[in-house]
């Protein structure tokens, strides 16, 4: 029996670039107190904690307060290091209210010189309302990761 391929509604695609180099914008994106400054998906939220253990089979787990005060995280389990030329990692949100399931996120970091292009994957989601909520979160995150390096 042939595995269900990912319908194109139930996936997201977001290259960026960032005028920083790859080794650089690879330990932003990996390091607890870096990520802490960026993994904000809108202004006004805050990451009171994250933890990372980067290794296949490590697992990662960010804490993210909103402006009202509210902290909900989002975890997941890292499925491919390739430091610094990508990674491979589950993503679930452990409040009930915003699980959509377990999803995957792989990220490359294309080395061009001076700056590095990062190209987003985020599959799996289960409707495209879902995708289009995370579409809006990963916008804002980029943002600041950009304002922090």
């Amino acid at each position: 029996m042939a595995s269900a391929q990912p319908k194109p509604e139930t996936k997201l695609e977001i290259t960026r670039t960032f005028s920083a180099p790859r080794e650089k914008v690879f330990r932003a994106w990996t390091e607890p107190e870096a990520m802490k400054r960026w993994w904000i998906p809108r202004d006004g939220f805050s990451v009171p904690e994250a933890q990372v253990d980067l290794r296949v089979g490590g697992r990662y787990r960010v804490a993210m307060r909103n402006p009202e005060g509210e902290v909900f995280h989002v975890s997941g389990e890292y499925r491919e290091v390739a430091a610094p030329e990508g990674l491979v990692y589950t993503f679930r949100w452990e409040l009930a209210s915003m699980d959509v399931g377990e999803t995957l996120v792989t990220v490359d970091f294309r080395d061009l010189g001076e700056v590095t292009e990062i190209v987003l994957r985020h599959e799996r989601f289960p409707t495209a309302e879902a995708r289009d909520n995370h579409v809006r979160g990963w916008t804002g995150t980029l943002d600041h990761f950009e304002k922090t390096l």
